[in-house]
């Protein structure tokens, strides 16, 4: 029996050669083509890739693929980022791209990433057809593929273009003349060879750490998270750079860390760039954030008379505000976000680059801004934990979900939110938020408290409402 192919959150994601093979490859890629050959013509389709193993030979049985169901495939050689992969589609104009990621997962997973014509991730809509044309392919299907004789496909360099719309979304000169110091790591991913090179010519100093390929990312998740940046910390103390910046495999992710070596959270790093681009770009369309991000957001929003949008989790839901234009910035606590005439992804490279534009232009820490938004708007302090279930417990956790409770850990709930999962706002503005993993037994616990003192107090009743289940 052929394996289940799912898109979920973020595409379809699996082991290679365990259930990531040449032959599931090639029915997601027929599911793929069928969704695009119902849309209007004519039908082009980008084909690009992370650096990750065996990406080479997924593209271009893809681009093999499409090409045998008539469609064009136009093929990106080199890896690319994720967004630079979205501003291609709509450079081009294309009917969409498959992108071979697992974005930040370990590295003996693969992926894709299918993006719509407009450049965002598909909707669920979009996924269930291409999930649909999958399971009618049947249990072994015969997937037409041109021949390894006709390897002569069109092929596109996503970087040139991408760099210069980067570069007139961010105030490089000001970076520059600032004199600030930049360490870049981007995990041997996607952005190598896109954010130091835009820096260093702006005239940037910029240290670049893990500029290489490597496709077992150090033998760990290229993930740009707290305790996998020692080696940017390092190289920041020994170049004095101010900041580092730093992107996941696929670069759609951001890590930043604070020259005194502190990790800032993504959730205060959404919140400070929405402040900045409100007060230096004039935008005040709005904001959206996932129902799992920071309240701090809401405040900012009250505070500046904005309209907040909180999306269920999933960036593709950010995607569509970003198209219609209705928000400055949107992003999510996992590291996510865009801004306003900007892809409707996810782009990690942006991120980072805004984020040493505000430094550069305020002239102060990360922390110390950090420290005057908490004191205009009060604090914020989240906190995210991944609780492992037995199956049996994970399946009475989820009627557990069903209910609304009055209380959590004796203290009264006033909101009870169901963007996505369940979300339970208590008497002070402190909440938690419980979403269950569609692909494991895993419970996902967000938590948030207004003070320091009570995150561990609300952090142990988040974990009891799981165990009591």
């Amino acid at each position: 029996m052929s394996t289940s192919i799912r898109f979920g959150t973020s595409g379809w994601r699996s082991i290679i050669a365990g259930d990531f093979t040449v032959a599931n490859v090639r029915r997601a890629v027929a599911g793929i083509a069928a969704y695009v050959l119902s849309q209007p013509a004519p039908h082009r389709v980008l084909v690009g890739r992370d650096p990750r193993f065996l990406g080479e030979r997924f593209v271009d049985e893809a681009a093999r693929v499409l090409a045998a169901h008539g469609i064009q495939p136009i093929v990106i050689s080199e890896p690319a980022p994720t967004p630079a992969i979205a501003y291609a589609v709509r450079t081009l104009k294309t009917s969409g791209a498959i992108n071979f990621t697992a974005s930040h997962n370990p590295p003996e997973y693969n992926g894709i990433k299918f993006s719509t014509h407009d450049g965002a991730p598909a909707l669920p809509e979009v996924t269930k057809q291409i999930e649909a044309a999958i399971v009618a392919q049947g249990d072994d299907p015969k997937i037409p593929r041109v021949g390894d004789d006709h390897a002569a496909f069109e092929t596109y360099d996503a970087k040139p273009q991408y760099l210069k719309r980067i570069a007139e979304l961010v105030d490089l000169k000001a970076i520059a003349q600032s004199g600030l110091k930049l360490v870049f790591d981007p995990f041997w991913g996607a952005a190598r060879g896109y954010t130091s090179e835009l820096l260093a010519a702006h005239g940037v100093p910029v240290t670049t750490v893990h500029d290489y390929r490597d496709v077992l990312f150090g033998n760990h998740a290229p993930e740009p998270d707290d305790h996998l940046l020692e080696d940017a910390r390092a190289a920041m103390r020994q170049s004095g750079a101010a900041l580092v910046i730093a992107t996941d495999g696929d670069a759609d992710r951001f890590g930043i860390v604070d020259g005194d070596g502190t990790f800032i959270q993504p959730n205060y790093v959404i919140a400070l760039l929405f402040e900045y681009l409100m007060e230096t770009r004039g935008w005040r369309n709005g904001v959206a954030k996932s129902v799992a991000t920071t309240n701090l957001i809401n405040a900012l929003a009250e505070k500046h008379n904005v309209p907040l949008y909180e999306t269920p989790v999933g960036f593709k839901y950010i995607g569509e505000l970003i198209l219609a234009d209705r928000i400055a910035i949107g992003g999510e606590e996992s590291a996510g976000l865009t801004i306003r005439g900007h892809v409707p992804e996810k782009d990690g490279v942006i991120a980072g680059l805004l984020v040493a534009e505000m430094v550069a232009r305020r002239g102060k820490s990360l922390g110390e801004l950090l420290a005057e938004m908490f004191a205009k708007v009060g604090s914020f302090y989240p906190v995210r934990e991944n609780f492992h279930l037995t199956e049996q417990a994970k399946a009475a956790f989820t009627e557990k979900l069903k209910t609304d409770p009055d209380q959590l850990g004796g203290r009264r709930v006033v909101q009870v939110v169901r963007t996505d999962g369940l979300k339970l706002v208590l008497e002070d503005g402190s909440w938690v938020c419980y979403r269950l993993s569609g692909t494991e037994p895993v419970v996902r616990a967000y938590t948030e408290s207004r003070s320091e003192d009570q995150m561990a107090a609300l952090s142990s009743a988040a974990k009891q409402f799981v165990l009591s289940a």
